[in-house]
């Protein structure tokens, strides 16, 4: 019989990106009752869904980036010879497994997914990006909630936010006692999920010595520095070699 199965073959080479996004999570957020603009209890969630994903998921991403229902990860040692296909489909079962237990959901949750070809340099400039959204999208929650709590409905809310230059959520938000500059650094800069490693001193009970070893452990950092910044542009220098 006909091989059709014509998308089983495409594959690509490392490094990449692979960025997950949540299916109609507002439904989620209304179903378990999240606080808004923000949740901890989600992102705890979504921080735990990622370090699952470096851990244990065997797709081995150097590092997780993750703010609202958003994960990026960034694999530079390709798993399944680097079908796209496999990457995606396991990517986003995987992460919508482990976000169903972390929030202990009754119905299913969904992710998508896609394979973006990146290099270390690539990686840098996307992860300015990202983070550059995450600061967008935090401004438009907190002025959505806002003006949805003074009695506007959601999509007059939205209409009303669209363009609206930066400046302008600022003071609408200044005016209600709200200082968008102050709000937790997990809310303006999303959340990084990385592997740190550290060299320790053991002993060898065969040769009775002190010995060195190296040990890796999965950090999950809520302070980032702004990416942008030079001090954020050195520290994501030392998570990508090559950029």
């Amino acid at each position: 019989m006909e091989n059709r199965e014509l998308f089983a073959a495409i594959t690509t080479v490392p490094p990449v990106i692979v960025r997950l996004d949540g299916r109609a999570f507002h439904r989620l957020a209304h179903m378990l009752g999240f606080v808004k603009p923000f949740d901890v209890r989600f992102s705890h969630a979504m921080s735990a869904v990622c370090r699952s994903l470096v851990a244990d998921s065997g797709l081995s991403p150097e590092f997780a980036f993750t703010f609202s229902d958003e994960i990026s990860l960034y694999i530079t040692k390709l798993p399944f010879s680097g079908r796209v296909e496999k990457i995606d489909s396991v990517a986003a079962s995987f992460a919508a497994s482990a976000l169903t237990l972390a929030l202990e959901c009754a119905e299913p949750v969904a992710f998508d997914s896609r394979v973006i070809p990146a290099t270390p340099a690539y990686a840098v400039g996307y992860l300015v990006h990202r983070q550059d959204e995450a600061w967008r999208n935090h401004l438009n929650a907190y002025c959505q909630q806002a003006l949805i709590s003074d009695g506007m409905k959601p999509r007059q809310a939205a209409a009303r936010l669209k363009g609206m230059p930066s400046p302008e959520m600022h003071e609408l938000m200044h005016a209600r006692g709200v200082n968008l500059a102050r709000t937790p650094a997990w809310q303006r800069r999303g959340v990084l999920v990385y592997k740190k490693t550290a060299e320790k001193e053991g002993f060898n009970p065969m040769t009775k010595e002190k010995v060195k070893a190296i040990r890796t452990s999965v950090t999950i950092d809520n302070n980032l520095p702004l990416f942008s910044s030079p001090e954020g542009q050195k520290f994501l220098r030392s998570l990508i070699p090559g950029a």
